[in-house]
């Protein structure tokens, strides 16, 4: 079986202690969270948590999911791989404002990576590039000749390249047989 990178999406309840729960099953199966981004989605109460690893075949993916979705506030939990979603990182270089200056390509440099400048005084520029991580260590590599003070890239985000969010389908059969109960007990 081929080892590839996934990224799991988990929707859950917002409680406290989650995420260390959500880390365990990934440790006990030996996996590695290359990335991990948390936040409030699009439905009113539920959380979704991205998480990246990689190097594990499709059985131990699928294992990890089902081992997810066995918690109480884990709503539903998938697992894509790069070519079913559109993700991006946002990376911030910070930078001392003089050698910036002195490097006299900066203009060229932003446009080139498609970034900008989000401050910029005597001391310190910061500049923001959203992108994939390989774009976004590129720009760090041309801009860590002129010294990059400080560099932090976010996790990674993704939507699915589906029509709706997958959770939506899931929480609507289960409103549908919910209904369906409460209907069979009147």
């Amino acid at each position: 079986m081929e080892n590839k990178t996934y990224t799991v999406t988990i929707y859950s309840e917002n409680q406290i202690g989650l995420l260390a729960q959500i880390s365990n099953v990934f440790t006990r199966r030996s996996l590695s969270i290359w990335s991990l981004s948390a936040s409030a989605s699009s439905i009113a109460g539920i959380h979704t948590i991205t998480i990246i690893t990689d190097s594990c075949s499709e059985k131990k993916i699928q294992e990890v999911v089902l081992q997810l979705e066995k918690r109480v506030d884990v709503v539903k939990a998938f697992y894509y791989t790069n070519d079913q979603i559109i993700y991006r990182e946002l990376a911030l270089y910070k930078m001392s404002t003089d050698r910036l200056l002195e490097c006299g390509k900066i203009e060229d440099l932003l446009t080139e990576y498609n970034a900008r400048i989000v401050e910029m005084n005597k001391v310190f520029t910061v500049i923001q590039k959203t992108g994939k991580t390989e774009e976004t260590q590129q720009l760090y590599d041309e801009l860590n000749q002129y010294g990059v003070m400080q560099f932090i890239r976010s996790g990674r985000i993704a939507v699915t390249r589906e029509k709706l969010e997958p959770v939506r389908d899931f929480i609507a059969e289960r409103e549908k047989e919910k209904n369906k109960i409460i209907n069979n007990i009147k």
